[in-house]
């Protein structure tokens, strides 16, 4: 399941550089991320690591993208070949 920005995030610009997929970027001056690159940091790393720096707990799953761990490894694979 990709993951989501929620409305309590205080803006710290801690997450972007911890992401292996660059799925983490700034829209209308809010932090969004790509369900699309997002695979909760499998095959790069034990647990999602934006969620590991966020000071806000407000990154949480995003409630439209269910993947199973699998399906995230394939993605992985994808993006990184």
């Amino acid at each position: 399941m990709a993951l989501t920005i929620n409305e309590d995030c205080t803006d710290c610009d801690a997450c972007p550089e911890k992401c292996p997929n660059k799925a983490i970027s700034v829209i209308n001056s809010k932090y969004v991320i790509d369900p699309d690159k997002c695979t909760e940091c499998v095959g790069a790393h034990d647990e999602p690591q934006c969620m590991v720096v966020c000071p806000a707990d407000c990154i949480v799953p995003h409630p439209d993208f269910r993947e199973t761990p699998e399906q995230l490894m394939e993605k992985y694979h994808r993006l990184h070949g």
